[in-house]
């Protein structure tokens, strides 16, 4: 009967090939993909804990809470990963590479492995989305009003920077 060593040591192989060929030879950090996909799931884990030994209530979204929240999501996201003024958040997992789009930074991830992970989560407002999506979720269920109130604020904001675009879109018309 093989040991347990030698069964984790198997598994490990298994699982450095099945990586490799994935990745096919890319740098591709797969295992710290996993650890943030397992960092997020505690945080879930957590979160429903706390609910639950609080006693909070889960909320029953109205689609007005669903719009706010996409509308905050979308700004949160964007500022997180796209703002000039965040970007000391970002800077030790991305170089800036010049500008990108209107008021926007173009930036190329760096380094490898958790590093890389994170820079790609922290460069990309698809990725923040669900983790900022998540955390607005959580608002809702500890601090509903507050929550509701920031998610209109960066509603609005979203909004705000619709209307910027739209504006410089109608001088360009205009002057053409």
């Amino acid at each position: 009967m093989p040991s347990p060593d030698d069964a984790r040591g198997r598994l490990r192989r298994n699982l450095e090939e099945e990586g490799d060929a994935y990745t096919g030879g890319e740098n591709h950090p797969l295992e710290a993909y996993a650890g943030a996909m397992g960092v997020y799931v505690a945080g879930i884990a957590a979160l429903s804990a706390a609910a639950r030994l609080a006693r909070r209530q889960l909320p029953d979204p109205s689609p007005w809470d669903v719009v706010l929240c996409a509308g905050a999501t979308h700004r949160l996201s964007r500022l997180v990963a796209k703002d000039p003024v965040t970007s000391p958040l970002r800077a030790p997992f991305a170089r800036y590479r010049g500008v990108e789009g209107p008021a926007e930074p173009a930036e190329d991830v760096r380094g490898s492995g958790a590093r890389k992970a994170v820079g790609e989560l922290l460069t990309c407002p698809f990725c923040t989305g669900m983790w900022i999506s998540t955390g607005i979720a959580a608002g809702l269920v500890f601090a509903p009003r507050a929550t509701r109130l920031a998610s209109a604020t960066l509603t609005a904001l979203a909004c705000s920077d619709l209307l910027h675009f739209a504006r410089v879109r109608m001088q360009q018309s205009a002057g053409e």
